[in-house]
């Protein structure tokens, strides 16, 4: 008896241990998210809420798409600009994907 009660302990805490990863991975890649989203304060206002500027528009609850697409086009040049061009090369289409769902999700 004692054998079969280690074994589920072991189990359970295995599961625990597995557990507990998954919610840090979890917990470390929003971060990660919140932290590429937050590079955008500065011009796009924090909370990425919009600015007195209207050339600079807010970020909070565009459509995932529409920033994406944003993006891409600052990145190939398509689209004019005087800085975004040359931030959005510095990021990849995962990292552009992970902030445009970030924004999406925050309301305007």
């Amino acid at each position: 008896m004692p054998i079969k009660i280690f074994r589920t302990g072991i189990v359970f805490g295995l599961f625990l241990t597995l557990t507990s990863s998954a919610a840090a991975a979890a917990d470390a890649q929003i971060l990660y998210t919140q932290s590429l989203a937050a590079t955008c304060a500065n011009c796009h206002g924090t909370q990425s809420k919009s600015l007195k500027d209207p050339s600079v528009p807010g970020l909070a609850g565009r459509p995932s798409a529409y920033i994406i697409e944003q993006m891409q086009a600052f990145k190939t040049g398509t689209r004019e600009a005087t800085i975004m061009h040359q931030i959005a090369k510095g990021y990849s289409d995962e990292q552009i994907k992970q902030m445009a769902d970030y924004f999406a999700n925050q309301q305007p």
